[in-house]
């Protein structure tokens, strides 16, 4: 399910959405985070979301809760009633995906699907693009 989101640059000043979603949280994902949020008492704070080196296929996922808000040059996004930061170089890797919050009678945790991922381990944490 996809929903409306809003994107904007760090300088506050409105950007108009891309013509595909840039990325979404679904309302199980957003649902934790807000209660990830709320026991933190960091209910104005957004979620920062990052690829970085590493891992089994190259780059992995991050997801932090962002406080500051955007930095320079990251885009802010909105979806769900949870805001998004990404970073100038994570964008490229993040187009068009989808954070997910998933709970298994082995345990729960947030997975990221990336259309952009030409292959990913099995961890589900690592990917290659």
């Amino acid at each position: 399910m996809q929903t409306e989101q809003q994107t904007s640059s760090a300088v506050g000043m409105p950007v108009m959405p891309p013509a595909a979603s840039f990325i979404t949280v679904t309302e199980a994902a957003a649902s934790k985070i807000r209660e990830l949020l709320a026991e933190e008492n960091k209910s104005d704070s957004g979620l920062r979301v990052f690829v970085q080196g590493g891992g089994c296929s190259g780059f992995q996922y991050g997801l932090m809760i962002e406080e500051s808000g955007a930095g320079v040059g990251d885009q802010a996004f909105e979806s769900n009633g949870v805001r998004l930061f990404v970073d100038p170089v994570s964008v490229s890797y993040l187009k068009g995906a989808e954070v997910d919050f998933v709970d298994t009678i082995t345990g729960g945790g947030f997975t990221i699907k990336n259309p952009n991922a030409t292959s990913t381990c099995g961890c589900g944490q690592s990917f290659n693009a």
